[in-house]
């Protein structure tokens, strides 16, 4: 019994009273809703002319395939190429779906990395406003105190110039040159008792150094450290770089306690002052700043000082710590009070046009030294501002220049090399030319015991400090491991227990004694 739509055996069968005929219910049903009439005789037939049949539980008879061994088999074959095809089909859809995992992953992976630098971005840009609120108010209220305001703008500048045009400085009065000979004589009858510290380190000792450590202390987009300076009793250093920014450096813990913001060109000086409480800048934005310690560690700007017209290229502090003097390009010199951040003094040679490129204070506080674009070395007397002395022999602009703490040795570096110098006599007793002619000396530095001498051009050469007669011993010579060829400052440590040195690339580089070094961290 089969339908007469299908052919086949009928689950639930039912027959029609018009034409007898035996159907599937669900198709007949199906057939009479769309159409309303019997599928094969085409008579009119509804759902009630149909009657279930009842019949016991139907075998369905075994497929043709099935009854033999081959069909079998091939059943097999066929059920197992659709697994098959089934699983390749699987095995497609979960590789397309590693591949777009993997790009997910990578994609999130990028993401976090911008995410973190913009917010290493956000976070710098927060400290510099904060940095900057907090320099406006200080700066506002120095104006304040040393100004007359109107409208809240200073004063006109035409009522501090002279027929000139020139500003008129207050000058350098009697009581800051009593405190000048005050400070001179005390440090001289000091220098007469002068000895030798039995801490300071030995020759053999220097002959032994080697470079301890690297600091990468400046940004890599602008590296280069071209000043520094070292505050003995908290053995912190300072460095200008040419990104702009100055950087205190605390060495015994090789941390950073503050970057010091502001400048718009290169630092091409910094010094300590009043016990590492201030820090002196110069820059090549024409400016000075002297920046003040605060209690959470880090140097605001306390002073702004824009007396020069060309670009600052040295800053020197008197022994007193009240006072300090800059030098710039525009062929001056300024003295300054430290506290005020006064310009007293400005000081210009009529003789000369060359501008100035690098100065110091003896160490007396009475003498300065100033070394020009044109090769001299100028001798000053603080007290009168007169030029007393000029040393010519030198090639290039004197790049460095260095008091011996015995009072009458001065050290000039230039691009021909190292020059000395004797005070006594205002003459040239020595001379190193340690490098060919196409490679300039950048530094010179005695040590603060005036033992020892270092110099840097394309390595760093320490010697040994004697007499005027006497040979000065070669100790050691450094290679320059920055690879830039331009060693541009250096400095010993307390004691010369370490060289502090600073090149072209942004790492300030220590060295000593390595057992030392381990003994102190």
């Amino acid at each position: 019994m089969n339908c007469s739509i299908s052919g086949e055996v009928p689950e639930d069968p039912v027959v029609s009273k018009k034409s007898g005929l035996l159907f599937e219910k669900r198709l007949i049903e199906r057939h009479i809703s769309d159409y309303g009439k019997c599928p094969i005789t085409g008579e009119p037939l509804t759902a009630d002319d149909i009657i279930p049949v009842k019949t016991g539980k139907i075998v369905k008879p075994r497929p043709v395939q099935a009854a033999s061994i081959p069909g079998m088999l091939g059943m097999f074959q066929i059920e197992w190429d659709g697994l098959m095809l089934s699983n390749f089909a699987l095995e497609q859809q979960l590789h397309t779906a590693r591949q777009e995992l993997s790009h997910a992953l990578y994609q999130h992976d990028a993401a976090c990395r911008v995410i973190a630098r913009l917010k290493k971005e956000r976070d710098e840009a927060r400290g510099l406003l904060a940095q900057a609120e907090r320099q406006i108010p200080m700066a506002a209220t120095t104006a304040v105190g040393t100004t007359a305001v109107s409208n809240g703008k200073r004063a006109a500048e035409d009522e501090d110039t002279g027929p000139d045009g020139k500003k008129i400085r207050p000058g350098i009065s009697h009581s800051v040159i009593e405190t000048l000979t005050e400070c001179n004589a005390g440090l001289s009858q000091q220098r007469k008792k002068r000895q030798i510290p039995a801490t300071l380190a030995p020759v053999d000792a220097l002959a032994r150094y080697t470079q301890l450590n690297s600091f990468p202390l400046h940004k890599t987009n602008k590296p280069g450290i071209l000043s520094l300076d070292i505050h003995y009793a908290k053995d912190i250093i300072a460095t200008g770089g040419v990104d702009s920014n100055a950087v205190i450096f605390d060495r015994p813990s090789g941390q950073i306690i503050s970057t010091l913001s502001g400048h718009s060109k290169r630092v091409t000086s910094v010094k300590f002052a009043a016990e590492g409480e201030l820090v002196v800048s110069g820059s090549a934005d024409k400016t000075v700043r002297v920046w003040q310690s605060s209690e959470n560690g880090n140097y605001d700007c306390r002073h702004v000082l824009k007396d020069h017209t060309a670009e600052v290229q040295a800053v020197t502090v008197h022994a007193t710590n009240n006072y300090f003097v800059t030098a710039s390009l525009d062929s001056t010199w300024c003295f300054y009070d430290l506290a005020s951040g006064l310009c007293l003094a400005q000081v210009a040679d009529a003789s000369e046009s060359e501008g100035y490129t690098s100065a110091a204070f003896h160490p007396d506080g009475l003498i300065l030294g100033t070394g020009t674009s044109g090769s001299l070395v100028k001798i000053w007397d603080v007290k009168s501002q007169a030029n007393v002395a000029k040393f010519d022999g030198h090639v290039g602009s004197v790049t460095a220049i260095s008091f011996s703490e015995n009072g009458y040795f001065l050290a000039t570096a230039a691009h021909d090399g190292v020059k000395l110098w004797d005070l006594r006599k205002l003459k040239n007793f020595r001379t190193f030319a340690p490098y060919d002619e196409n490679t300039p000396t950048q530094s010179v530095e005695f040590d603060h015991s005036g033992s020892y001498l270092a110099l840097g051009g394309s390595d760093i050469r320490v010697y040994q400090v004697a007499s005027v007669k006497a040979d000065w011993n070669h100790i050691k010579t450094f290679p320059d491991l920055s690879g830039t060829g331009k060693a541009t400052c250096l400095k010993f440590g307390p004691d010369a227990s370490y060289i502090a040195v600073g090149s072209m690339d942004r790492n300030l580089r220590i060295f000593g004694l390595p057992g030392e070094d381990q003994m102190e961290g």
